[in-house]
């Protein structure tokens, strides 16, 4: 499959390797730090309102790279694509339940594990061996960073951070737009716009909207 990615920075180079681990081929990284559409060593850069004429040439599928869930979601929005234009990138070190759901534009890092009958949304990111456990919701947007553990039946909210080597236990809810700060255990529920930090985790700040 051909692969066009929005934003070329690290996250996008991590992409990449995602990518071609699975045989893709990524023929395009598109940010507005370049001016004008140009090729190099058979890939196409250039700004993110190329995006359009690319995908009818290349007949490619779309990855926003973009770590930052709003800058995330907010190209997502720009861009105005149906979900058949993104693609879904799975590692081949993951391991994915045949029984889990995984949203366009998602992608699962090296070593993530998703188990059985999780459902994670759209554009999401499940990074470098990060588990998520039966029957959890991740929403659209969530980045559940390295080495996060998402226990059974937990839920993390759209736009959610876990930042990494944090844990959320069973049944717990994290609500969207919330950080959960690194290393970070989640004991009860977290409020919408909230940011927790410790074990157990506790409030330290609240926000009105998903902007910090």
């Amino acid at each position: 499959m051909n692969i066009i990615l929005i934003g070329d920075s690290g996250h996008a180079r991590v992409i990449t390797d995602n990518l071609v681990s699975c045989g893709h081929q990524v023929i395009a990284k598109l940010d507005d730090k370049y001016s004008e559409l140009f090729k190099e060593a058979g890939c196409w850069f250039g700004p993110v309102s190329e995006v359009h004429s690319l995908i009818e040439q290349e007949g490619a599928k779309v990855i926003v790279a973009i770590g930052a869930n709003t800058v995330r979601r907010k190209i997502v929005e720009l861009l105005a694509l149906t979900a058949n234009h993104y693609a879904t990138a799975i590692h081949k070190d993951a391991i994915v339940s045949p029984s889990a759901v995984l949203g366009q534009g998602t992608v699962v890092m090296p070593g993530a594990v998703v188990n059985a009958a999780a459902q994670i949304g759209n554009h999401s990111i499940i990074n470098s061996r990060a588990v998520v456990e039966h029957d959890c919701t991740v929403g659209d947007y969530v980045h559940v960073s390295p080495g996060v553990t998402v226990a059974g039946v937990a839920t993390i909210g759209e736009g959610a951070l876990v930042e990494a080597g944090a844990s959320v236990i069973p049944t717990k809810r994290v609500g969207e737009w919330s950080v959960v700060r690194a290393g970070s255990a989640v004991l009860e529920d977290v409020e919408a716009f909230t940011t927790v930090v410790g074990v157990p985790a506790q409030v330290v700040a609240k926000r009105e909207s998903a902007n910090p």
